[in-house]
């Protein structure tokens, strides 16, 4: 399958993103927790998107945002498993699980 991508300027999206870092440790601090401010690798972010569409274009649009936030999740319990896992092993993560989804026929 052929996949059209938009090349935002990098410099764009990073700052959006190290800006978006800062609010959620912010947001945190206001709760009591000091958090480094989460970060996103560009691997992680491309794989991110790419289970987004799965899931729009195979089960349903609204389940994009949540599906990559379940992947979170999941990213961070990996982490919290106990073995060491950098960012190319949590793209690999990601990306299995979302050629399982598309293997899956649609809803």
């Amino acid at each position: 399958m052929l996949l059209a991508v938009v090349k935002l300027p990098s410099r764009l999206v990073n700052e959006f993103f190290v800006d978006l870092g800062r609010r959620w440790a912010a947001a945190a601090k206001r709760r009591g927790a000091t958090i480094e401010p989460p970060t996103l690798d560009p691997n992680v972010a491309l794989e991110l998107l790419e289970l987004a569409r799965v899931a729009a274009h195979t089960k349903e649009r609204r389940f994009a945002p949540l599906s990559c936030f379940l992947a979170g999740v999941a990213a961070e319990r990996l982490r919290s498993a106990g073995k060491p896992v950098d960012d190319a092993a949590i793209a690999a993560y990601v990306k299995e699980v979302r050629d399982e989804l598309e293997r899956m026929p649609p809803l």
